[in-house]
């Protein structure tokens, strides 16, 4: 928005058709030009207070934006949040760099690469960054041979960063030179940029909340995820504090409604400015929550002191500062540019989600010393650390859909309900269902009283501990039947799983229920022995196919068996674990054949293998391969790299 600081207008025209915003945040050593270059493209003056005006100096953040035309001739807004170059004022420049798309590196021609330049550069890194422009200001105030020896140097300094092969401009706020090649190359920088997932939950971090005569409390921040209307009623964490949205402020505009990722200033009722504070979020009432506990992975850089377990150390994410104690899973400690999965204890409770990505800084000067990204905004309490650490090597590296799978499997037969798992992976109860359909399709996961979410095996676990009560009540005891109310208090399952063992359990004859009485079933020792048969016969043919697997239908054909027989059969198989399922009902390979396989492909460890490479050596076809290898990558015996496998 163009100042946020304006006086939401109510005679402004309402934005039916808001232009697509980058969202683009200045970094750089102090005096280096930043906020002229803003100025000189905007023709706003991003310092607006007076200690500012005084000093000469970026304190806090300042904001700015200009209207354009994308390169398909659509309307563009590129924002700019300017943030301050001075050491003392990096907590500042943090508060800003969470929610920005690109970053615009400002290097002045006249003293080239200083101190904040690395550590702002080191920061995007670190902040997940991968887009944006070098400029070097004040051309007009250094001779040719000054230029080119900074261009040269900040090139060679740019060779190993993300800024590597984007432009280097060369530009004067002053005269104007080289403004016009600037505002080309940030037209373009919306191409590169991915569109904000509109899955995700709303979620607006405030950097800046104050009281305007005659409208009351005004908060700004950038809207990272989600839309907000005005009308809506929203809540602020941490706490759930209750508010309403009366006016929205957008590039300039009175709007009524804004989409992610853009600047905006909201008008509050029921909150007044000194019950709001930076590092606040504005959610939707009753979906996050703000949390102290966080799983991570923690990348220091490489001019960082030794991390010890236990430390303390300072916690940047989005406009959110606070302390936070590390406790390092292996309770060991981490050495200049090395990694580790930690858990962070948090002093101020903060709203996080899975993928966000946060800064570190430490020591008596309060350096920055790495970041890294929160793996689990909701460890599952009392876990012990050795299966925490497994279950966060297993989730980190997978694709969205596995990570959904991973944390419904972990709750397991509690299972999880939706709106708890939409709040823990910060996506919209909608997105949850899409995400699942394959896996719920494929009968991975049941979906049951349309809000539970379970997965396969902790069903089989119930059905299992269920048929086990009953069969020593029916038996140990001498009791005839017991009533169904009775088992399940005893049982302690969600009624949803109950009832679905007793019905599996009455399926399969080991249990008959009569209204509200659970009686022993009926039992065919002619016919158990006759099942016992066909199903050594089909394992027998599982095993003796190899990685060649039957279909179920054909090898009902040969054995003589009809087809839902066939399929009750392997069903009765896949519970005995005898079998495994490879991606669909109807591929599955005995667990002594894949067992066979896994040790094969172990002698392989830390080679890259192809699809074709994989074909070649176990001499299946593409049919086959390529569910094995989702299979191995499963049982982490590979892990996709690009079109190839990795062996672990």
């Amino acid at each position: 928005m163009a100042d946020i600081s304006t006086r939401p207008d109510s005679q402004q025209p309402v934005a039916h058709m808001l232009p697509r915003t980058v969202v683009i945040g200045t970094a750089g050593h102090i005096d280096h030009g930043k906020t002229a270059l803003i100025r000189a493209l905007t023709g706003v003056d991003t310092d607006r207070l007076p200690d500012e005006k005084r000093r000469g100096i970026t304190i806090d953040l300042g904001f700015a934006s200009f209207d354009t035309s994308a390169h398909d001739g659509s309307p563009l807004q590129l924002s700019f949040i300017d943030v301050p170059g001075h050491a003392r004022f990096v907590r500042n420049m943090l508060a800003g760099a969470g929610g920005i798309d690109a970053v615009l590196l400002v290097i002045s021609a006249e003293e080239g690469v200083k101190p904040q330049t690395e550590e702002h550069l080191a920061i995007c890194s670190i902040l997940g960054i991968e887009c944006g422009l070098t400029v070097l200001t004040k051309k007009d105030a250094v001779d040719s041979n000054r230029l080119k020896e900074v261009r040269s140097s900040v090139k060679q300094f740019l060779s190993t960063t993300f800024l590597s092969s984007e432009p280097l401009i060369e530009v004067s706020a002053y005269t104007g030179f080289g403004l016009d090649t600037l505002k080309d190359e940030l037209r373009k920088l919306e191409t590169r940029i991915s569109c904000r997932d509109s899955d995700r939950l709303v979620r607006l971090p405030l950097d800046r909340a104050f009281a305007m005569k005659g409208f009351g409390t005004v908060v700004t921040g950038t809207l990272i995820s989600g839309s907000v209307a005005a009308g809506q009623e929203i809540a602020i964490e941490p706490g759930a504090r209750m508010a309403k949205v009366r006016g929205i402020q957008s590039h300039g505009r009175t709007s009524s409604e804004v989409k992610a990722a853009t600047r905006v200033a909201l008008n509050l009722t029921r909150l007044e400015t000194s019950e709001l504070s930076r590092g606040d979020t504005l959610v939707e009432p009753g979906t996050l929550a703000a949390v102290d506990l966080v799983d991570v992975e923690i990348r220091l850089l490489a001019t960082s002191p030794v991390l010890k377990h236990r430390a303390r150390v300072h916690f940047h994410a989005f406009a959110s500062e606070c302390t936070a104690l590390v406790l390092i899973y292996g309770y060991t400690s981490i050495d200049s540019g090395g990694k580790c999965l930690a858990r962070l204890r948090l002093t101020k409770p903060t709203v996080l989600l899975p993928g966000d990505r946060f800064v570190l800084r430490y020591g008596a000067s309060i350096q920055t010393i790495g970041g890294g990204r929160i793996l689990d905004a909701h460890p599952v309490q009392p876990w012990v650390k050795s299966r925490a650490q497994t279950w966060l090597e297993q989730i980190r590296w997978e694709i969205p859909d596995q990570q959904l799978v991973f944390r419904i499997a972990r709750r397991g037969m509690t299972g999880i309900r939706e709106s708890q798992l939409s709040a823990e992976a910060g996506l919209r109860v909608e997105a949850i269902h899409a995400h699942l359909a394959q896996s719920i399709k494929e009968e991975n996961i049941y979906f049951l009283d349309d809000e539970l979410l379970i997965v396969q095996k902790a069903l089989l676990d119930a059905t299992t501990l269920v048929g086990k009560e009953l069969e020593r009540l029916f038996h140990s005891s001498g009791i005839v039947g017991v009533k169904r109310s009775a088992v399940g208090s005893q049982m302690r399952l969600q009624p949803a799983v109950f009832t679905w063992a007793l019905r599996r359990l009455a399926r399969a004859g080991k249990l008959r229920i009569v209204n509200e009485l659970l009686l022993p079933g009926e039992i065919n020792h002619d016919q158990t022995e006759h099942n016992q048969a066909k199903i050594a016969s089909i394992c027998s043919a599982y095993e003796k196919a190899g990685l060649a697997s039957p279909a179920p239908d054909d090898l009902a054909l040969e054995l003589g068996v009809e087809k839902m027989e066939m399929r009750r059969l392997i069903t009765t198989l896949l519970r005995e674990q005898k079998l495994i399922r490879l991606g669909s009902d109807s591929l599955c390979m005995h667990q002594k054949v894949l067992a066979q396989l896994k040790e094969q492909m172990r002698t392989l460890r830390g080679q890259s293998l192809s699809i074709a490479d994989f074909k070649d050596i176990t001499g299946v076809s593409r049919k086959y391969a390529i569910p094995l290898l989702e299979y191995l990558d499963r049982e982490h015996v590979t892990r996709r790299q690009g079109k190839d496998r990795v062996v672990l």
